[in-house]
């Protein structure tokens, strides 16, 4: 894309609106913090004019608190530009769509994915509606981080060392905390960047770019407290596997790119999505004639993908990572980034790699993983005693589900093609909901941290008398995980046995005949019968929590938990979330923008 016309033309400056704001959020997160009264002195003068950027730093530009805020702000901000660019239309319309091509045009309302070539960007109902999840999972972890690793006023700090070792441990926690505030929120923005950045591409070199800018991001923000061993180890282990991982999906992209030049006549190899030689018409035209080329390729760039969403087998890093990070990290790797590898899978899969091949291609593959990824999930989860271990197996077991519904996308029957729509709602939604209660459920493992708890299962013990409210919205959070209605989490995973069900059964099968009738069952519905077996065995693990916190006695002094307003405001919020997004006009407004969504996908 040429960078020519991006400050001079308003019609692309309005397109991406959440990102520029995000990059402008960066560069003040570079400038603010290091604001002083720095001069130079004018040559053969005695005139000195003030630059800023330097010397003794101002006591507002200096605070602790100033990073925080920037990255509110700017996360605020991008999120109320996301949502104003889908108010064109009514809530209850199609999405409003605008592309921008690689000459840095830009068009709207006319962004055909077959039809418009050298298309790199594309902001539709789809990516937006991903924009402000993300958004929305960065807010709450912000809020989480501005206690869980608190700026202290530096006036407030003394600078004569203490003789007694604890108080002056202390003492450099404070500075240490000061310190990283900018490292931790600039990470955090840069993040949210590279997610939007995937949310929007349409070139699947530049989405690989955005989601390698993510990655590294998270990897850091993992291993953040340097002072804890366990987050050290978890951050070389998430590096390590993250780092083969895409390692192989760029193998894979580089097998795609050159097949995609031998394919259709006199076509220039591309990874873009979008045009009448991009890899969608590739695709198309290859038929039912598969080549091995092709799908290697894509077999390569689905191992990257999997490592995002913890799927069976390349999920080993994930519940080291998720125990290692602070709370809030560990919920934004369960609800965002999961979201992220999702958003990409469906991109692929359903608009790619979708067709007449496409269950030979992946559907039984995607089939096997879901099967494995739920149940292994949910069998791991079963023995663990610790919190965040149990909750990060928990998120494999929620990626299995998922999965599980996009498999039965891939079926070719008349039946499949009308729930097609049924089913990328539910998974949409669900990835939406998912933010509510188990990002709040890692909030609330975050605030048990910050009284150096957070990993027994023993530190909930006799939290309902200890602390009622933060309790109760925990048992919320444990109920919708397990699906219990009238919660979000009922209602998503119902949609998605729906869908499988309407995909899978035909309206000519009889029931009379119970034995030829289920000989006439696709084999994608027996994987709705999997989600039921393995959310009847993930109430065990989830209820074990809520006994726990109700029925067991405190150990210790059993005090009540540090008063974190925002992080206690942010933990309220997700448990409100988790009941109006499960019944009432909340929840069919959100459902109104999955299926939008969904439908600009399609």
């Amino acid at each position: 894309m040429s960078t020519a016309p991006l400050l001079g033309d308003s019609d692309l400056l309005r397109a991406l609106a959440p990102e520029f704001v995000i990059v402008i959020g960066i560069v003040l997160m570079m400038l603010v913090p290091n604001l002083g009264n720095a001069t130079f002195r004018l040559p053969v003068t005695n005139l000195r004019i003030p630059f800023f950027l330097g010397g003794k730093r101002f006591s507002w530009s200096s605070h602790p608190r100033v990073p925080a805020m920037i990255a509110l702000v700017t996360l605020l901000t991008a999120l109320a530009a996301a949502a104003m660019s889908q108010m064109a239309t009514p809530i209850t319309g199609l999405s409003h769509e605008v592309c921008v091509l690689s000459s840095g045009v830009v068009v709207e309302d006319d962004c055909g994915i077959s039809s418009t070539v050298d298309m790199m960007l594309r902001m539709d109902g789809y990516s937006r509606l991903f924009e402000m999840l993300f958004y929305g999972a960065m807010i709450l972890a912000l809020a989480a981080t501005m206690h869980r690793i608190p700026g202290v006023d530096p006036e407030k700090i003394p600078e004569d060392r203490f003789k007694d070792e604890k108080r002056e441990g202390i003492r450099i926690q404070a500075l240490l905390n000061n310190r990283r505030q900018v490292d931790f929120f600039l990470l955090l923005l840069m993040a949210a960047l590279g997610m939007s950045l995937v949310a929007i591409a349409m070139d699947l070199f530049v989405l690989f770019v955005g989601l390698e800018l993510a990655s590294l991001s998270t990897y850091v923000l993992v291993a953040f407290l340097k002072e804890e061993d366990a987050g050290s180890e978890a951050g070389v282990k998430y590096f390590i596997v993250g780092s083969v991982s895409s390692a192989v999906g760029l193998y894979g992209l580089s097998l795609l790119f050159l097949w995609s030049g031998s394919v259709i006549p006199g076509a220039d190899p591309t990874l873009s999505l979008a045009g009448p030689e991009g890899l969608v018409a590739s695709w198309a035209a290859m038929g039912a004639d598969l080549d091995a080329l092709a799908v290697a390729g894509l077999a390569f760039f689905m191992v990257a993908l999997c490592f995002k969403i913890s799927a069976v087998p390349f999920h080993f890093a994930t519940p080291d990572a998720y125990a290692g990070a602070a709370g809030q990290i560990a919920g934004v790797l369960a609800t965002a980034s999961k979201a992220m590898g999702f958003l990409v899978l469906l991109r692929v899969l359903v608009v790619m790699a979708a067709g007449g091949s496409a269950e030979a291609v992946w559907l039984p593959v995607i089939g096997i993983l879901a099967a494995l990824t739920m149940t292994w999930g949910n069998l791991a989860a079963l023995s663990s005693r610790n919190p965040k271990r149990m909750l990060a197996y928990s998120s494999i077991a929620h990626a299995g589900y998922m999965l599980a519904a996009l498999a039965a996308l891939g079926l070719g029957t008349e039946e499949s093609s009308a729930a097609s729509k049924l089913l990328l709602t539910a998974i949409i939604f669900h990835l939406c909901v998912l933010v509510t209660f188990k990002l709040g459920a890692f909030l609330v493992i975050a605030l048990l941290e910050m009284r150096g708890g957070g990993t027994r299962l023993e530190d909930l013990h006799g939290l309902a008398r200890r602390d009622p409210l933060i309790a109760v919205a925990m048992c919320l959070f444990m109920l919708a995980l397990a699906g219990v209605p009238p919660l979000a989490g009922f209602l998503s995973k119902l949609l998605m046995v729906s869908g499988i069900f309407q995909a899978t059964v035909s309206d000519s099968v009889s029931f009379s005949n119970f034995s030829g009738a289920f000989e006439s069952l696709h084999w994608v519905f027996w994987l709705a019968v999997l989600i039921f077996i393995n959310s009847a065995i993930s109430l065990f693990y989830y209820l074990r929590l809520v006994v726990v916190m109700f029925y067991e006695p405190a150990e210790g002094s059993g005090g009540r938990l540090p008063n974190a307003a925002f992080l206690r405001i942010a933990i309220i919020s997700c448990a409100l979330g988790v009941v109006i997004f499960g019944f009432g006009a909340f929840s069919d407004h959100l459902l109104i923008l999955a299926k939008n969504a969904a439908e600009t996908l399609l």
